[in-house]
């Protein structure tokens, strides 16, 4: 099934910067009746309005600073579309939250940020907005996942399980909605270039990708939109990204185990001491 964007209300999360941002303006130009956008900066929210404003004068364009970690802050994100939208056709899970470092560096308020983000308020506004879709037979709904919702990887360990957990999930309910009229769709994006690593902690990220593989969050956001439009159940930006992920699903647990504990496993616990416990990257 098929997802149009036009005439649609369309609630685009963590849309302050990066692939969020970058969603929102493409989105912008596909001719939909309102879009609401969500983040915690608001100031970057507000320049993000400004810059829709003049490239699409007749577009409605609601923003709402709110941090998603809290429900409270999300209940009153939904009392704020209901209001002055009325409904959401589409709903864009973009918002997310990650680290690198070793996770017995990692403090636990950090840890329950992200598991609250990135798992529990996904979740919640899915829960929340899929009903009203269900009840009119239309709507859609695209979880941003990653690639590493496919792997893991040591230095990421519970940004990697939180990925796992809207993969599994995203696919679960893609079968669950099948006849309802109602899509659901996953974006599992490799390397794309950010504020992630530099708020992560390690700016030098993006750097030990291989070449080639590292993506802008403009192409992220074009490739999404288009696999999206035409209900794809996973989406992977990128040529190479989209050729490693099908042949590493292949490779066999112990050796990607061992491959990771030789190389990437000692780099990240050579390279960081408890003194050393990163930031947290927040959309």
């Amino acid at each position: 099934m098929n997802v149009n964007f036009q005439d649609q209300r369309i609630l685009v999360t963590g849309a302050s910067a990066g692939i969020g941002r970058e969603l929102a303006l493409q989105l912008a130009e596909k001719g939909p009746k309102c879009l609401i956008l969500t983040a915690r900066r608001e100031q970057m929210l507000v320049e993000l309005q400004a810059e829709i404003a003049q490239k699409q004068p007749g577009l409605k364009v609601l923003i709402h600073a709110c941090d998603l970690a809290e429900q409270s802050e999300i209940d009153g994100l939904l009392y704020f579309i209901s209001r002055e939208a009325g409904a959401v056709d589409i709903l864009i899970n973009n918002a997310g939250m990650g680290d690198y470092g070793l996770f017995e560096n990692s403090s636990w308020k950090k840890t329950e940020q992200i598991l609250r983000l990135n798992i529990e308020a996904l979740t919640y506004l899915t829960h929340k907005l899929v009903g009203p879709m269900i009840a009119l037979k239309r709507g859609a709904i695209l979880n941003v996942s990653s690639g590493l919702g496919f792997f893991f990887m040591p230095g990421m360990s519970v940004y990697a399980a939180t990925k796992h957990y809207v993969t599994a999930f995203t696919e679960a309910l893609r079968i669950e909605l099948k006849g309802t009229g109602v899509v659901i769709s996953q974006l599992c994006p490799g390397p794309v270039v950010s504020e992630f690593a530099q708020v992560a902690g390690n700016s030098d990220l993006l750097a030990k990708a291989p070449s080639g593989a590292v993506i802008g969050a403009e192409q992220c956001a074009r490739e999404a939109l288009m696999g999206f439009a035409k209900g794809q159940a996973v989406i992977v930006p990128g040529d190479l990204i989209r050729i490693a992920t099908v042949l590493g699903q292949l490779v066999p647990r112990p050796l990607l185990r061992w491959v990771l504990a030789s190389t990437r496993g000692r780099m990240v616990r050579r390279g960081q001491t408890p003194e050393q416990a990163p930031e947290v990257a927040k959309a």
